[in-house]
């Protein structure tokens, strides 16, 4: 079966969307043709643990949702939600958060610079990652419980019940950081039925899988599980400078819970975990060389060729280290009292996270060490009360506090060949005039100071330490009121404090970094207008500083040549500026910045649905949402510019102080929704049209020398959403998905690259697309063959708006070096399974099975001008899989 046209033609893409539309204007008229294939198939008794039998799918039953935490059928619930269940996420063989966007067009994840650094995408809008300071714009809660950073975020799906994508600010019922969406996993609780499944896989790459649950009854009252799995893999790139395989996969999970009803009225649910990941993560090649790209080459190093980005090849000095562990506790009680349910979630989490990375991208040793081991403690606890009345009010309130405690130490050095390295880039730079060594002594001459062999010696670098501590209370409500058998109008608030304190304590021991080369040109100046006025005009090798005023009181006009020549000559001095990469840095918290925010919003929704019959429902809303400061915690924080004469006149300034931003202030969004729900039974059809934006959306952009942490002034992205499913026989399932944004900066003045008001945001695709079909066909012995395929499209997007590290250049420079990077997705995944009606089940399958190539990310390469570096997709995977449900 052919699932989609070949190729990207756009004729052929149009005709496909168009396809679609078609298939699904058909849908009302389909329920009546349908409705004795429907009786025979949804004709099957329940089972006590709700999961469905081998090779049955389950896609009749309502699927329950939690997105606004009650329990309604996703038809039925007035949100823009996206549901995987876990029937599908074995089909599609979903393996990983990021695996997701395959399924949910509004949803993109990027795996950057290592395992711990994800970055979730909705509606266009999201960051977080690659600075523990800066918490994602995107909530992922799973079991009900916040997960802060992503390096708690990533892992193997143990015993998964559905995820929950919701789309636009959540910020009224989720108590943080929900201003662009919340991801919401839901695990399967511990079944009284003695029951589970073991799974094994093997795939190319060497990748194999082996994951598990067992559930079942310790009394009539309590009920236990316990899931655990691992998982290994080759990298799929190669390391030609190491000679490991890069990208490769080393994980494993154990996961137990506990679920106990003492009464009628009471129910426990406990739940513990631990994760372990031990990874060589994550590749990136060249994708426009420059002067330095031949620097590293002349020293022997080696970098890929451009025509070989997707050769799955690159180049290290050393490998990666990306060792992760990530375990926590928690449990929530419910407990019903008359019409009211009072509901607990407490939890603790613990996060250490030690990543070390070749961060020059070449086999050079330019960069011997880039580390960061990072601790995370975070406690939340939430509590709430809801009611389900047979009236027309209902309404839920609760309360919910957040603590977190970040400890991180990292360090920057310089490796063997940043010498080397330095010594022809300042060859470059002052057109073969200067060399590194030559530079050393003329520094030391002028500062009186032995600089020989100290410029870019190996192990100068930063040691770097971090601390943050963010306290966050928030207070919520939302009711309903029915107006009537078909109106609901629903209203929420929610007010959230949010408070952080911080604390820097970083140590420079790079000598070149802490020079004041503007002053030193001064003193080379001084110096050449002295040595020649001396042997020029009093016959001596320097003139004294009387001597040089006493001839420029007396020929004006002939020392300002003199002067012109000799500020000319050393001007090529303050190039060298741009190598001070390491410069020292001021700490805090300290005499002028406190190293304190305080944030608080009051956040709102308003809603409208409307049940125009037992198969649509229409719904209108209006909502805003809140995320608070976010810090920068990282060598490139600066004190604000606001802050310069305060710390001028303090005198705590630090050699080649500059000011930028130490935190980006809070986001605040809103989107105006309305959209359209319905239910034929054979067929379904969600459709969203919305306006959002977010004010002070938290940009932070590397500059190839550091990330810039700003405040874009208004981001605005309007767009079309659809999902849609039809079974036109029995055993047929079709679904369809697909997302149209229209996005831009409504104000980004101080962006990296300069103003980017009313320009298009980079990495956004206007047009995201995702088709799948499944047919399960019962064989007459019970046993089912089940075909399942998904293709997933996105249109061409420009990748970055620009690239800072060609500001030198001028701002056009910047803009025109992005302009080839542009992303386009095509992929097919498919899978086959046989499943026996005793429980076992064999799949083959396999994702981007066109193996679609294309660059995640680029960026400016670290301490290499004007050369740019990016992150490339994962190939084509395909294997098999043995799974035996009991």
């Amino acid at each position: 079966m052919k699932l989609v046209a070949t190729g990207r033609h756009p004729k052929a893409r149009a005709l496909l969307l168009a396809g679609a539309a078609t298939l699904f204007a058909g849908m009302p008229g389909l329920a009546a043709a349908q409705e004795a294939a429907l009786a025979e198939e949804t004709a099957q008794p329940a089972t006590d643990d709700a999961r469905p039998a081998a090779g049955v799918d389950g896609s009749d039953d309502a699927i329950i949702v939690t997105a606004t935490k009650r329990e309604q059928t996703l038809q039925d619930v007035p949100v823009a939600v996206s549901v995987t269940t876990a029937q599908t996420i074995e089909r599609a063989q979903i393996r990983d958060i990021k695996d997701l966007s395959s399924l949910v067009p509004s949803l993109r994840v990027n795996q950057l610079q290592s395992t711990a650094n994800t970055n979730f995408f909705i509606r266009g809008f999201g960051n977080g990652a690659n600075n523990v300071g800066i918490e994602p714009s995107v909530g992922v809660f799973i079991d009900g419980v916040y997960r802060s950073r992503s390096a708690a975020q990533v892992g193997d799906f143990p015993d998964i019940e559905r995820i929950e994508v919701l789309r636009g600010p959540q910020s009224t019922l989720f108590g943080k950081n929900a201003s662009a969406g919340v991801i919401s996993i839901v695990t399967a609780k511990p079944s009284f039925t003695f029951g589970g499944n073991a799974e094994a896989s093997y795939g190319n790459y060497n990748a194999v899988v082996l994951k598990g649950v067992v559930t079942g009854p310790v009394s009539d009252k309590v009920a236990v599980s316990l899931a655990g799995g691992y998982n290994r893999r080759d990298g799929y790139n190669k390391d030609l400078g190491t000679g490991s395989d890069v990208n490769d996969r080393n994980r494993w999970f154990v996961r137990g819970q506990l679920y106990a009803e003492p009464s009628t009225q009471l129910r426990l649910r406990l739940i513990a975990d631990y994760s372990s990941i031990d990874e060589n993560c994550c590749a990136s090649v060249n994708v426009r060389p420059s002067a330095s790209t031949l620097a590293v080459r002349a020293l022997g190093g080696n970098v890929n060729d451009v025509s070989e980005r997707f050769a799955n090849r690159v180049w290290s000095s050393y490998d990666a280290q990306n060792d992760i562990r990530n375990y926590g506790l928690s449990g929530q009680v419910d407990y019903d009292l008359g019409p009211l349910t009072f509901t607990s979630i407490t939890a603790f989490r613990r996060t250490d996270a030690f990543t070390n990375s070749d961060a020059d991208f070449t086999s050079a040793d330019l960069i011997g060490r880039f580390s960061q081991d990072l601790k995370i403690n975070t406690f939340t606890q939430e509590l709430r009360v809801a009611t389900n009345m047979e009236g027309p009010l209902n309404f839920l309130v609760g309360g919910y506090y957040f603590n977190e405690k970040i400890d991180q130490a990292s360090q920057l050095q310089w490796g063997a060949d940043a010498r080397g390295y330095a010594d022809v880039l300042i060859r470059g730079l002052s057109g073969g005039a200067q060399s590194l060594a030559g530079i050393e002594t003329l520094f030391g001459g002028l500062s009186g100071q032995d600089f020989a062999g100290k410029f870019f010696a190996r192990g100068q670098g930063l040691d770097e330490k971090y601390r943050l501590k963010n306290d966050a209370f928030s207070v919520f409500g939302q009711a309903d009121f029915k107006l009537g058998d078909r109106i609901t109008i629903t209203g929420g608030v929610n007010y959230t404090k949010d408070r952080k304190r911080f604390s820097t304590n970083i140590t420079s021991s790079d000598v070149f970094a802490s020079l004041d080369i503007p002053a030193l040109r001064s003193a080379a100046a001084n110096y050449g207008i002295a040595q020649y006025i001396g042997q020029t005009f009093f016959n001596v090798p320097v003139a004294s500083a009387a001597q040089v005023q006493g001839f420029a009181q007396a020929n004006p006009a002939g020392f300002a040549q003199i002067n012109t020549a000799a500020q000319t000559r050393t001007a090529p001095l303050l190039g060298l500026q741009q190598l001070q990469y390491l410069p020292a840095f001021l700490n805090l918290p300290n005499a002028v910045e406190p190293g304190r925010t305080s944030d608080d919003k009051v956040t709102w929704v308003a809603r409208v649905a409307f049940d125009v019959n037992d198969q649509i429902n229409l719904y209108a809303s209006y909502a805003t949402g809140f995320k608070a400061s976010s810090i920068n915690l990282s060598r490139d924080s600066r004190p604000f510019e606001s802050d310069r004469t305060a710390i001028e006149a303090a005198g705590i300034g630090v050699p080649n102080q500059t000011y930028g931003s130490r935190y980006a202030g809070p986001e605040y969004a809103k989107v105006y929704e309305i959209g359209l729900k319905a239910d034929w039974k054979v067929a379904t059809a969600n459709i969203a049209v919305f306006q959002q934006s977010i004010a002070g959306f938290q940009s932070n952009v590397f500059t190839g020398k550091g990330f810039i942490l700003a405040n874009a002034g208004k981001e605005t992205v309007k767009g079309i959403e659809f999902e849609g499913t039809v079974k036109p026989a029995k055993g047929w399932l079709f679904s369809a998905a697909f997302t149209y944004l229209d996005a831009k900066y409504d104000k980004f003045v101080l962006s990296a690259v300069g103003d980017l008001s009313g320009t298009l945001p980079a990495g956004i695709p206007s047009l995201s697309t995702t088709l799948g079909a499944q047919y399960d066909w019962a064989l007459a012995n019970g046993d089912h063959l089940i075909l399942r395929g998904d293709y997933h499209y996105e249109s061409p997007t420009q990748i970055i708006e620009g690239l800072p590290g060609f500001l030198d250049m001028g701002v056009a420079a910047a803009v025109d070096a992005a302009r080839p990077f542009r992303r386009e997705v095509s992929e097919v995944n498919a899978s086959i399974t046989y499943a026996l009606a005793n429980g076992l089940e064999l799949t083959a399958w396999g994702r981007n099975l066109t193996n679609d190539r294309y660059l995640l990310n680029v960026f400016d390469s670290p301490a290499q001008p004007h050369s740019v570096t990016g992150y490339t997709n994962q190939p084509r995977t395909y294997g098999g899989t043995v799974r035996y449900r009991f």
